[in-house]
């Protein structure tokens, strides 16, 4: 299973993006979608969840200006970004869990680049 992340770019700060990311198949047991990102020097944040019941999580530094969601039939998530700020420039990277009679089992994006820049 691969996951495709798009949607990334360079904007002006208060600018908008929407992040896709997109499962290459149905992953059956799948209960946790989410967005990390990662900025140079920095430790990877998790940004944004939403679970197969479509409850949704924000970090603190992005809530009221993100929206996570998702589509499960089409194996795809969603991240709305509006009123970007510098600070959220990083790789945008996309998590797919799933349970396994193992454990929980994870696929990941190979992540979409955001620039917030004047």
């Amino acid at each position: 299973v691969q996951l495709q992340a798009s949607g990334g770019g360079i904007v002006p700060p208060g600018g908008s993006l929407r992040l896709t990311c997109t499962a290459s198949e149905t992953l059956l047991g799948l209960y946790l979608m989410r967005w990390f990102r990662q900025a140079p020097g920095k430790e990877r944040e998790l940004v944004a969840s939403i679970t197969s019941l479509d409850y949704p999580t924000y970090a603190d530094s992005v809530k009221g200006r993100f929206t996570v969601s998702s589509d499960i039939p089409k194996n795809t998530l969603f991240l709305q970004m509006n009123n970007l700020k510098p600070d959220d420039t990083a790789n945008y990277v996309c998590n797919f869990r799933r349970a396994d009679v193992s454990g929980p089992q994870d696929f990941w994006g190979q992540g979409t680049q955001v620039t917030v820049s004047s």
